[in-house]
This record gives C-alpha cells, sequence and structure tokens, in this order.
C-alpha cells in the first residue's frame, strides 16, 4: 500500500464529515451502492450525506467506495503525492485538524446549540451562520466568540492544507 492509500485510511476527515457534507452518487452506480450502504434517492438519483455509516476507524467498503469518493483528493493528499509533505508531517496535520475538531465539538457541548445537521461539515456552515445571525444584536458570550475564533481556526487549516473551506 502506497504513502497515499495509508493517509486516506489514517485520515478520514472526508468520510467523518469534516471536509465534505454529502457524496453526489452518478446515476449509473446507484444500484451498486444501494446493495453496500444507505442512500437518499430520488429520480434515480443518488446522494448520502456524511459522516458515512461505513467510516469506522477506517473505510469499510474502501475497494467498492462510490466513485466521487476515490475520485476526491484534498490538497493535503495531492501534497503527499507530489513529495511536497512526508506521511509523518501529512499524519501531524491531521491529527492537528482532529484535536481542533475535538474542541470545537466540546465546545458544542458546552452550549447545547439546537443544530440540524449530522455532519460536522454542515454543522459548521449552520453555527458560523447562527452566530453570525446574533453578532448583529451584540447576544454573544465568550463562549461563542472563542467558538467563532475556533471555526474560522478550523477553516484556515483546511484552506491551508487541504484545499477546502467550511463554506
Amino acid at each position: 500500500m502506497n504513502d497515499s492509500e495509508n493517509i486516506c485510511l489514517a485520515c478520514g476527515l472526508c468520510c467523518d464529515g469534516t471536509l465534505i457534507g454529502f457524496v453526489q452518487l452518478d446515476k449509473e452506480e446507484v444500484p451498486q451502492v444501494k446493495k453496500i450502504m444507505d442512500i437518499e434517492e430520488t429520480h434515480g438519483e443518488g446522494f448520502f450525506l456524511h459522516p458515512c455509516d461505513k467510516f469506522c476507524d477506517g473505510c469499510t467498503v474502501y475497494a467498492d467506495r462510490p466513485r466521487q469518493c476515490s475520485k476526491f483528493e484534498c490538497g493535503l493528499l495531492k501534497s503527499v503525492d507530489q513529495k511536497e509533505l512526508t506521511f509523518n508531517s501529512a499524519s501531524k496535520t491531521i491529527k492537528g485538524v482532529k484535536e481542533k475538531k475535538l474542541i470545537i465539538e466540546k465546545q458544542l457541548e458546552t452550549l447545547q446549540l439546537d443544530l440540524q445537521s449530522q455532519s460536522f461539515y454542515f454543522k459548521m456552515v449552520e453555527i458560523k451562520n447562527l452566530l453570525k445571525k446574533n453578532s448583529l444584536s451584540s447576544s454573544l458570550t465568550n463562549i461563542h466568540l472563542e467558538l467563532l475564533s475556533n471555526i474560522e481556526s478550523l477553516n484556515s487549516l483546511l484552506s491551508y492544507k487541504f484545499d477546502v473551506t467550511l463554506t
């Protein structure tokens, strides 16, 4: 197994909903993907939301994963492929993102916000919109401001290292 596959399998940030909120399926692959996982389907087209239910400390359907999953290459993976980053350096970056994500998730537990999404990606979008709307009324506490700061910090790291942003 090469470093690219190892990085992807060790990382999982696209599968757990950190980098991506959903995966759109090609029409022709819907029947096959339906056999291995739950998907949303309308008029022959399908998608599934993240976190992917086939991700558990690694992709459990890696060899049979949907096309969009196999085609996706984040900036970190590209940097490893192009030998701009070593496997160890990329692993440290992944660890840093996971630590920031954990801090944000703990802050969310403290704030007990009523968020609709299960995907970390979409939760961040919801929170940014919610807190920015509330910031106009000056009702944000220091905890809210710290959460926003952590989200922006994570967003900067994802943008810089992974070429992905939390919209």
